[in-house]
């Protein structure tokens, strides 16, 4: 007879008035193409929640793999952030590019919520003595590992924007030339940090400027040609929203 932990994979399906089939249920996602394919997602227990959204890793690894000069691709879950490992089919030359490639690639077939915050190329993915994949060997991500070479902010604007920006993504310091996304920013931070910056600096700022401009340099630029906000409530408003937000 079958153990107790594993008579529960099995389940009787019915098929018309006549045939029963037993079924074992093995826990693996998969989805049925139109031709009749059936592409292998990964396992259902890699189902994770981001920013309050069920998300399958599977899915956005098959995704990653399927994308030009990606040789094998894993996701994980950092404090709340998905984090994608990549190992590409050869060095690119420059690899912050060739994120941004992959990035934007993602967005075409997934919602925001479902594309990485976090990157890192590795020669290969960690493996267990029996070829499987070492998740516990995985590294953490590092902001710096695509951080392009540190640059002061220059001027009192650039400087208390990275301010703010570092507060918001939980990094050491940001520079002129450092890129919003790229240090681990989702929509929701950027919604975060657009409210601080509305907030202290006093100006209306919309939220598309960040993903439009999302480099520092840049988006001080923007931001220096916006019009005060001086309405009292649009303000107090603001005040609620990162008090909601906890950020303050």
């Amino acid at each position: 007879g079958l153990s107790k932990g594993s008579s529960v994979q099995y389940n009787g399906i019915k098929v018309g008035d006549v045939i029963e089939l037993r079924l074992y249920r093995s826990g693996d996602l998969a989805r049925q193409r139109a031709d009749g394919n059936i592409d292998y997602l990964g396992r259902i227990d890699q189902q994770v929640k981001i920013r309050g959204f069920r998300i399958e890793l599977g899915e956005i690894e098959t995704c990653l793999k399927q994308q030009v000069g990606v040789s094998d691709a894993v996701l994980s879950v950092h404090q709340g952030q998905l984090c994608a490992y990549v190992v590409a089919e050869q060095t690119p030359t420059d690899p912050l590019a060739w994120r941004e490639q992959l990035r934007t690639a993602l967005k075409v077939d997934l919602p925001d919520y479902m594309v990485p915050s976090h990157w890192l190329l590795l020669e290969a993915l960690p493996l267990t003595g029996n070829g499987k994949l070492d998740r516990r060997a995985l590294p953490l991500p590092d902001a710096e590992h695509w951080q392009r070479p540190y640059s002061a902010p220059v001027g009192e604007l650039e400087t208390r924007l990275a301010t703010i920006w570092a507060q918001v993504l939980e990094v050491e310091r940001v520079g002129r030339h450092d890129n919003f996304f790229e240090l681990g920013g989702h929509s929701l931070l950027a919604a975060q940090a657009n409210a601080r910056v509305e907030l202290e600096l006093g100006l209306e700022v919309a939220l598309r400027a960040l993903f439009e401009t999302p480099d520092l340099h840049a988006y001080a630029a923007l931001v220096q040609a916006q019009t005060p906000a001086d309405n009292d409530v649009r303000l107090s408003a603001l005040e609620s929203l990162l008090d909601e937000m906890e950020i303050n």
